[in-house]
């Protein structure tokens, strides 16, 4: 059975034209009214499977013609891929003249539709035959060998006949088509009719019948894939087709799916397909899915692309400052030898003054011509001075006024003349030298006792041969360059090299944290490969039994990507099933898209909801690495009264800083908001900046901006003296000035037009910004905000803080297990299910051993033990300690009753019993306190003045030396919502002994009783814990401690490894905060 085209016969061209809808070109199955002859080799030519092509128009067009058009691309008279061919009946010189061609990069999206092409036995056969009897007259073969004849001229007569022939039957099945074309009423055909990728294709348009019929000048526009790929303009031209047809050639690309076309004359009239624009689907190439990922390819090929020339460019600006600032050190350096030179020049001019060739009867050299280099005896009478009955004579000696010290040491033997006491030495004359400079002495320079020092002076004797002084000093001056130039080059490579070993330990630390964070999810959830790769399929395990849907009979895993926003939308839902190893997990498997940045997920008991697991209001969010995509920054706004270093009361302080920054490197915008205290330490802001000033609560208020640490912070400082103080605490209307303080912060952000994503408050101090923010504040322009609080202590300000917790969208506090103990408090317990632990981080570029400038020898991990041995020895000098190799226990603290003073004097009586050291630094707030330390103190120095030190004031440079030198430090706070000390101690490599409280717990697992609990984390035990508030809570952990490293020190070492190598920066807090920031935001 044939399958060809239906041919109608309308009584009107015109109703067929002026239908509405898609143009199609419809398959029939039947007979021709005519012969087919006309279509012959049409099927044979272009495989078409048996239908006819299938033409549509979509609505996209009229809407944004005027925009495709401006993007109309490069001009070039013959583009690649749009090459021209002879199209039916073209006038080709008019061609050549008038054929303008544009190309251009767009992009799009497509649905792919039927095609029809008709089944032509008859052609197929005659053109094969013809193939054929080709093939009969070019190939001889004699034997078993083919061998090619050279063409002859009935070959080429042949070739011609056979290329006209099939070119004339090409026109006959385009004039068939055309004819058919019209009979349907349509106007627009394309040939062939299977339009394939990397392929050309002529379209056809009857301008009679189209809104362009009166146009002298038609062209194509379009492009490929919905408009979003490779735009072309083109101009048509007339054919030899029987009627009105004009045509044009065309090349679709290969990454095509559909083309997408509209006709106009070159200005504003169009044919637009009655507002639906023409298409043609493309057969045997890329489906849409496979488009959206060749475009995220070549999405990611262009930033790859960018982010090369903008790491050149990095490059070339970097290369660009180095040798700036080579020329400058080459110019300081330059300037310092002359200044040097100088110096150097006026010292030696009282020994020139003074130096002489020879001193009758005292001393002489010979030769007495001689040059710097040369070897020459010099005498000395021994009687002539105070070393008349020295037993041995020495020369200590030197050049140009002892520039390079003590550079001459000989001992002097007796000369035996007749005449006096004379002795000589054999002395080779200093390089350089422009006088020589000695004494004489009864022995070498360590055991001389007699000097004969020419009675104060020393002696000086003139070189007589030496260089000109002018020429010796230009010469002493490049020398001195030189030595400045290469002590500069020896200082920037020991720089460069410890820049890049930190950069590589901080890279290896955060790259190791990432992947124990991953890892201590394992009890619930995990994936493989545990490193999520953009484009490559991953399987999500997930363990039920620890979870809210434990014992459900079915787990269903639903996900998407992106925080739930990717443009392919949540992934469908999916029943795990069990996993292969026999435990108790469940597993699926995911494709991850090229542009995803996190997976996310919950579970659920059914496909249609049920009972969630969705982490506490969290959702599960995994990173994805190697995508095109990153993910959007957040902009978090802290609006706090403690930084560190600028203004630091307690740990709120450091939190604030270090939180900014870790969040800050995760490629996230961070601002602060801060008061400008009189008693900041300008020091440390940088580019410190008018603003902007502003007026609230009938005050002005200026503002200023700088950077504390690498972090923007702005300063408000309001015109009515409330922080004009001295001081950050401790005024009778704290509240009412930080209450004040937040309002106008607030008022900062609306009339700056700042819109951030988070605001982050802190404490009681801050705690009004929550409630006046949602009161007064989110209808008017900061409706996108969420507000963020974070209980520091819940000691100070407990109704702030509850009416905080009220109105936060989210709240942190400092720690897992201090988050369990005030879960009960009456502020707290109403907003449980918002309240999440976070222990807190310490700065690594601020406490580092190995860049740390208050202690002796730099250190890591790998030296661990000779850093803290070096470390010790200093500390035990600098407070007059008995420098013995015992261990040392310190303690760095406030001197509060929280902090477990009672258990700090025990412990420190404790240490002495066992022959250990004791260091203390730290103060008092109540003066009762501080006077009861200053008596122990008293007691302890002038009892075991050898072993124990107390220094009763905070020193920051001593603080550092205890962390490097102690082998342990104590930390038995009655409570601690996070703690910092222990966390430093564990940075430098010195063992916390430690009260189970609050973030004590959650951060130092007992080396006798926590490991599983530390495998959890992915952590090994790192410490000493005690669980009571009475002496033999504290005897019990240090004890152990204190035996450890007299019974196993080799064990003892690897365990101070161990703790320096635990990373607790901000790393994982800041990615944990990021989730909870999302989670707000949701």
């Amino acid at each position: 059975m044939e399958v060809c085209w239906q041919i109608q016969s309308p009584t009107s061209l015109r109703p067929g034209f002026q239908q509405k809808g898609r143009l199609k070109i419809n398959t029939f199955i039947g007979f021709l009214p005519r012969p087919i002859s006309s279509l012959a080799s049409l099927e044979s030519q272009y495989n078409s499977n048996g239908f006819l092509h299938q033409i549509t128009a979509s609505a996209d067009f009229s809407r944004k013609k005027q925009g495709r058009m401006a993007a109309s691309g490069p001009k070039s008279s013959s583009p690649r891929g749009f090459g021209r061919r002879t199209t039916v009946g073209s006038a080709q010189k008019r061609t050549q003249k008038k054929n303008s061609e544009k190309d251009s990069n767009a992009t799009s999206t497509v649905t792919n539709e039927g095609v029809g092409v008709s089944n032509l036995p008859e052609a197929k056969a005659d053109v094969q035959k013809q193939g054929s009897d080709v093939l009969d007259k070019r190939n001889v073969l004699d034997g078993s060998d083919q061998v090619e004849k050279k063409p002859t001229k009935d070959d080429v007569l042949f070739e011609q006949k056979l290329k006209a022939e099939r070119e004339n039957l090409r026109r006959k099945e385009i004039e068939a088509l055309a004819e058919e074309t019209l009979a349907r009423g349509d106007r627009m055909f394309v040939y062939p009719l299977v339009a394939k990728p990397d392929e050309d294709i002529e379209v056809f348009l009857n301008r009679t019948l189209s809104t362009l019929n009166n146009e002298p000048d038609v062209l194509i526009m379009g492009a490929f894939n919905d408009w979003r790929w490779k735009s072309f303009s083109r101009r048509l031209e007339k054919t030899e087709i029987h009627g009105d047809w004009l045509s044009c050639l065309l090349h679709i690309p290969k990454e095509a799916y559909k083309m997408d076309f509209v006709f106009f004359n070159g200005q504003s009239v169009y044919d637009n397909n009655d507002s639906k624009d023409f298409s043609v689907e493309i057969k045997g190439g890329m489906d849409r899915v496979e488009f959206e990922n060749f475009l995220l390819q070549e999405k990611w090929r262009e930033q790859e692309k960018l982010a090369k020339e903008e790491a050149e460019r990095e490059r070339q600006e970097e290369e660009k400052r180095r040798i700036e600032a080579r020329k400058a050190a080459i110019e300081a350096d330059r300037e310092q030898a002359k200044v040097e030179t100088q110096k150097r020049r006026e010292m030696l001019q009282p020994a020139l003054q003074k130096a002489v060739i020879s001193a009758e009867n005292v001393w002489y050299i010979e030769p007495s011509d001689f040059k710097a280099g040369d070897r020459v005896k010099i005498y000395y009478n021994r009687g002539s001075g105070p070393l008349a009955y020295a037993k041995e004579i020495w020369i200590h000696g030197g050049f140009n006024n002892w520039v390079d010290g003590l550079s001459i040491v000989e001992k002097l033997v007796d000369a035996e003349l007749k005449s006096g006491d004379w002795w000589f030495a054999d002395v080779i004359v200093p390089v350089g030298a422009l006088v020589i400079d000695w004494v004489f002495a009864d022995g070498p320079p360590e055991g001389a006792f007699l000097y004969d020092n020419n009675s104060h002076q020393d002696f000086h004797a003139l070189v007589p041969l030496r260089t000109p002084e002018e020429l010796y000093w230009s010469e002493e001056e490049s020398l001195m360059f030189k030595k400045l130039q290469e002590e500069r080059r020896l200082k920037e490579e020991a720089m460069r090299v410890k820049m890049e070993k930190t950069a590589r330990l901080k890279a290896e630390t955060k790259e190791r944290t990432l992947k124990k964070f991953l890892l201590s999810q394992k009890d619930v959830v995990y994936t493989e490969p545990l490193e999520i790769q953009a484009g490559r399929p991953v399987t999500v395990f997930y363990n039920p039994s620890n979870t809210v849907l434990n014992g459900k009979p079915e787990v269903w895993f639903r996900g998407s990507f992106n925080r739930w926003t990717h443009r392919l939308g949540p992934l469908p839902p999916q029943k795990m099933e069990a996993a292969d190893d026999g435990s108790s997990h469940v597993k699926t498997s995911a494709k991850v898209p090229l542009d995803a940045y996190m997976m996310d997920f919950v579970f659920s008991e059914k496909e249609d909801g049920g009972v969630f697991d969705n982490r506490y209001g969290l959702d599960y969010h995994l990173p994805i690495v190697g995508g095109i995509a990153k993910e959007p920054p957040l902009h978090i706004v802290h609006i706090a009264v403690e930084m560190a270093p600028i203004a630091k009361v307690g740990g709120l302080g450091d939190v604030v800083t270090s939180l900014s920054r870790a969040v800050q490197e995760l490629n996230h915008n961070v601002d602060i908001i801060f008061p400008k205290y009189d008693c900041i330490k300008y020091n440390f802001v940088k580019d410190l900046q008018f603003n902007r000033s502003y007026n609230w609560g009938e005050t002005e208020i200026k503002v200023w901006h700088g950077k504390v640490e690498g972090v923007s912070v702005y300063f408000l400082d309001p015109q009515n003296g409330l922080f004009q103080r001295g001081c950050v605490y401790g005024c009778a209307d704290d509240a009412g000035r930080f209450g004040f303080f937040c309002h106008a912060a607030l008022e900062f952000l609306l009339q700056g037009g700042f819109h951030p994503d988070i605001l982050h408050c802190h404490d009681w101090s801050s705690a009004p910004v929550s409630w006046l923010f949602k009161d007064l504040y989110t209808h008017y322009g900061l409706i996108k905000t969420r507000v963020v609080f974070t209980i520091h202590n819940l000691e100070f300000g407990a109704g702030a803080i509850g009416k905080a917790m009220t109105f936060a969208d989210k709240a942190t506090t400092v720690s897992r297990t201090y988050a369990k103990e005030v879960a009960g408090n009456s502020v707290i317990s109403p907003h449980l299910y918002k309240f999440h632990g976070i222990v807190n981080g310490i700065d690594p570029d601020i406490w580092d051993p190995y860049n740390d400038s208050f202690i002796p020898v730099p250190y890591t991990s790998e030296n661990v033990v000779e850093g803290k041995r070096a470390a010790k020895e200093e500390l035990q000098n600098r407070l007059g300690l008995k420098s013995a190799d015992l261990p040392l226990v310190g303690i760095i603290t406030r001197l509060t009753h929280q902090k477990g003073i009672h258990l700090i004097k025990h412990a420190i009586w404790r240490t002495l019993e066992r022959n250990g050291q004791v260091v203390l630094l730290g103060s008092a707030p109540d003066p009762r306190i501080q006077n009861d330390f200053v008596n122990l103190a008293k007691q302890l120095h002038s009892t075991h003045g050898d072993r124990a030190r107390l220094v009763l004031i905070y020193d920051e440079p001593l603080s550092h030396l205890i962390y490097a030198g102690a082998d342990f430090i104590l930390v038995p706070s009655i409570f601690e919502p996070c703690g910092l000390t222990q966390l430093i101690a564990m940075r430098y490599g010195a063992v916390p002994v430690v009260r189970k409280t609050g973030g004590l717990y959650d951060t130092v697992f007992d080396v006798d009783h926590d490991k599983e609990r530390a495998q959890a984390q992915v952590l090994e035990p790192n410490g000493f814990s005690f669980d009571g508030a009475d002496a033999p809570g504290v005897d019990y952990a240090l004890n152990r401690a204190i035996s450890a490293w007299y019974d196993g020190r080799e064990w003892f070492n690897s365990l101070c490894k161990t703790v320096m190598e635990q990373d607790w920066s901000w790393n994982r807090p800041a990615l944990e905060y990021i989730e909870l920031y999302h989670s707000a935001r949701k």
